[in-house]
């Protein structure tokens, strides 16, 4: 697989396929790992913030969300890059969850959300097991009550545990349970909505374009607008800078490969002779 440094952030050039498939081995071998969905306002809150670069920059995978960031692993070199997108990653992870016996839990969510979820799920799913569910409060857990939550989470066998908080708190809580919680956390954010109905996704014709955040922030302007107003044209600069770098040094790489290579080896190329003249006789 793949990876590119996305201004400050890596970015794995996996698949929906590819990521399944890791997610399942590791729930099967009951390792604790955590998985990001990245999107420009991850990688922007990223650049705000040294430990959340951190927190990026340590999971086990971090896919392509959002279309801007496919653009950009093509732009680096990555020609095949496709978007592996939460809210569709999810229903996959699910389908083969069922299909070999892995316990998948839930986090995040209120509890109307999480209640529709879970109706949707079970109807879809029918032979998954939903080990675990809770819709956390809006506030910091004490110690205490982390404690208790990690506990049953273990206690409840669930091998799968997809978390839907608000981004980027999600990615800092899988960081920080990651060798407490035995499950292969997900930080999969909005699918809980989409998944229970509770929010519209965008037009499937504004997806290849990456125009959901327009949808959304025309479906949710008083929430959104500061966030894509303050990251959506910085990400632009940045990612502009660094491409232009990437093109520099590729050109000076050339240049430096073509210098190495020398007359001599311009001279020598298969079937030409090396006085110069041509091919055949």
């Amino acid at each position: 697989m793949e990876s590119r440094d996305v201004v400050c952030i890596r970015v794995d050039a996996t698949s929906y396929e590819e990521a399944v498939g890791l997610v399942a081995a590791w729930a099967q071998r009951q390792e604790s790992r955590y998985v990001c969905v990245a999107t420009v306002n991850q990688v922007m809150e990223a650049w705000d913030s040294a430990p959340l670069q951190a927190v990026m920059n340590t999971a086990d995978l971090v896919t392509p969300d959002g279309m801007p960031l496919v653009w950009a692993l093509r732009a680096l070199g990555v020609s095949g890059a496709t978007r592996v997108y939460g809210p569709y990653l999810t229903p996959r992870l699910l389908e083969e969850a069922e299909r070999k016996g892995l316990p998948v839990g839930f986090y995040g969510a209120s509890p109307e959300t999480l209640g529709k979820l879970l109706a949707t799920v079970r109807k879809e799913y029918p032979a998954l097991e939903v080990a675990y569910a809770w819709s956390p409060p809006f506030r910091p857990l004490t110690p205490e009550e982390d404690d208790r939550v990690v506990q049953e989470m273990n206690a409840s066998g669930a091998r799968i545990l997809f978390v839907g908080l608000s981004s980027p708190k999600q990615d800092a809580w899988m960081h920080r349970h990651r060798g407490r919680v035995r499950a292969v956390m997900l930080g999969v954010g909005a699918a809980f909505d989409f998944l229970a109905g509770t929010k519209r996704q965008a037009p499937q014709w504004m997806m290849p374009l990456g125009l959901e955040w327009l949808f959304r922030l025309a479906t949710e302007p008083r929430r959104l607008w500061r966030r894509y107003l303050k990251h959506n044209p910085r990400f632009v600069v940045l990612f502009a800078r660094q491409w232009l770098r990437y093109r520099r040094t590729r050109r000076r790489r050339g240049l430096a490969t073509a210098a190495a290579r020398g007359p001599a080896d311009e001279a020598e190329r298969p079937g030409e002779d090396p006085a110069g003249g041509g091919r055949g006789g």
